[in-house]
């Protein structure tokens, strides 16, 4: 098996593929993350960058931060990325294929296919076609624990912002929300599982609105 970068984003899709990735014996190398430089958080997730660190060292490999700007758009992204890429491969020039967490989205699959394809890389998505509902509750009964750290509020009600990700969350979810937030209902920062050496300390601070739709809940080390 070759050796594989993987796409982190700090949240549960994520960090369960590192957890199947490693036991079917995939050698993942290093951790890949886009991080939004005026607010040194994950972008999209919001997730703080030494929280971030912090998962990437409790995971046992390196990270590499693909750096884009607040307002960035599809090329300016692709750019970094590409770097992100050619800094990997620098590293490990054996690398030649980088995993993804994603689960149902066919056109965000095959976008990812294309933009790596002509950068010369391979994707691999471990995860690609499961049952989400079956899939949340492996996760959470395979010792995964993550909360939710921002909500799409154009599609589930702000009260869930700093949930636990667990069986009461699952339960209380209202039809036509995807178990797993696949269609970006909801993203959500792992403090602890399989893929981790030892849990994280969070403490929960407070819940912000932005751009008039997502609720951030902010995390800290504690």
């Amino acid at each position: 098996m070759s050796p594989r970068l993987l796409s982190w984003s700090g949240g549960k899709d994520t960090a369960w593929t590192l957890h199947v990735m490693r036991q079917r014996g995939d050698e993942v190398v290093a951790l890949l993350t886009t991080v939004t430089d005026e607010f040194e958080r994950v972008s999209m997730q919001g997730i703080r960058r030494d929280v971030l660190h912090a998962q990437a060292n409790a995971t046992h490999l390196p990270l590499i931060e693909a750096r884009i700007p607040a307002q960035c758009d599809n090329a300016t992204y692709e750019a970094a990325f590409a770097a992100a890429l050619a800094q990997a491969r620098e590293r490990w020039p054996a690398l030649d294929t980088i995993a993804f967490g994603d689960l149902l989205l066919a056109d965000v699959r095959a976008w990812r296919e294309a933009t790596c394809a002509a950068l010369g890389w391979r994707i691999d998505t471990p995860l690609f076609g499961r049952d989400t509902a079956q899939l949340a509750r492996e996760m959470h009964d395979g010792g995964l624990r993550a909360r939710l750290c921002c909500i799409d509020t154009q599609q589930l009600d702000a009260r869930f912002a700093g949930r636990a990700f667990d069986a009461a969350l699952l339960a209380e979810l209202p039809p036509g929300c995807d178990p797993c937030g696949e269609n970006g209902e909801f993203h959500t920062l792992v403090h602890d599982g399989p893929m981790f050496d030892a849990p994280l300390a969070m403490r929960e601070g407070d819940t912000v609105l932005r751009d008039a739709r997502f609720a951030y809940t902010d995390f800290t080390l504690a």
